[in-house]
């Protein structure tokens, strides 16, 4: 749960005034450690808007490794990785969730056909 902006103003304020720990909680309900990250949020971007993590854009997309497996569909892991400038880990992780697998002979090696 995230507390509104005047709410952090009020509980920074109430602390920087010289109010006590025990008097912040007695009045507010909240730990004096979160106030004391707020006025770092503060400090550091002048806003106590909350900060939210951002998540990271993907190397490979979908599509665009079906396209490539379309046009060539032989390449080896390796060449993947020369193609979306990533590690074997990422196109091997990428195939894996496209439900791309190893292709499976037919026939077993040295098994003489009847």
């Amino acid at each position: 749960m995230s507390y509104s902006i005047d709410f952090r103003k009020r509980a920074v304020e109430f602390m920087d005034e010289g109010h006590t720990e025990k008097e912040l909680y007695a009045a507010f309900k909240i730990w004096p450690s979160t106030v004391y990250r707020w006025r770092k949020l503060l400090e550091k971007n002048d806003s106590l808007r909350p900060e939210y993590r951002k998540t990271r854009k993907r190397k490979i997309d979908i599509a665009e490794l079906e396209r490539v497996l379309e046009r060539k569909p032989d390449m080896t892991l390796p060449e993947l990785a020369i193609v979306f400038n990533c590690t074997k880990q990422a196109v091997h992780t990428a195939l894996k969730k496209a439900k791309i697998t190893l292709k499976k002979n037919a026939v077993l090696r040295g098994a003489e056909p009847d």
